[in-house]
């Protein structure tokens, strides 16, 4: 069962729509682009043929809908500011915020490679459909801003600079670790707490 998403800015999907955006995600992991349709993903979910077309008529569509979910999903594996659990400033001290994006990274590389894989996919093809790219880069603002927010309370003099950087670093460890030469020996949590902390304390001692 899928984790109850944080920080939410899509609208609910039903649960057809959602069986069939995860459905989509999960052929995406598994075949590649060239291995999502809309049969297959009928044929994925035991769905009656014609079920995905119904709902998302045109591949545009069915990615977008792939984007949304993808989004949905990640909201309850990434966003730092569920992890801390808390709106008081002072819980975004370098040590928590290391200690939340250790475990949002960890959580991902141990349960969710999968999911990754799908977002690598969705990434690169938008890089070749403009109405995808939009929708995909509206979905990244929901992290990218609470990265921002937390960054800013545990002391950044330049919060928008450094959120760059940090997304960056989480981006790359993730990559490394699911698709790169580190994905065989992914790094234990403590091992990226000790990581995170280094790139925290070398962008807020200046």
């Amino acid at each position: 069962m899928h984790e109850r998403p944080q920080g939410r800015r899509f609208p609910r999907p039903a649960p057809r729509q959602r069986l069939i955006a995860d459905t989509a995600l999960d052929l995406l992991a598994e075949r590649g682009m060239r291995g999502l349709t809309h049969r297959a993903v009928d044929e994925a979910a035991e769905l009656p043929q014609g079920s995905t077309s119904n709902l998302a008529r045109t591949r545009a569509a069915l990615l977008e809908a792939a984007v949304r979910r993808l989004a949905d999903r990640e909201a309850a594996v990434l966003a730092p500011d569920a992890l801390l659990g808390a709106a008081d400033p002072r819980a975004a001290a370098p040590a928590a915020l290391a200690d939340a994006l250790a475990r949002a990274l960890h959580r991902y590389l141990s349960h969710h490679r999968g999911l990754l894989v799908a977002r690598y996919e969705l990434a690169l093809e938008a890089t070749r459909r403009p109405e995808l790219r939009e929708v995909y880069d509206r979905a990244g603002r929901t992290f990218r801003e609470p990265v921002v927010a937390l960054l800013t309370a545990a002391g950044s003099t330049a919060p928008e600079r450094h959120a760059l950087a940090l997304v960056a670093w989480c981006d790359g460890v993730l990559f490394s670790c699911v698709a790169g030469q580190f994905h065989a020996a992914p790094p234990t949590r403590d091992a990226l707490r000790a990581s995170c902390a280094e790139v925290l304390d070398g962008m807020l001692r200046n």
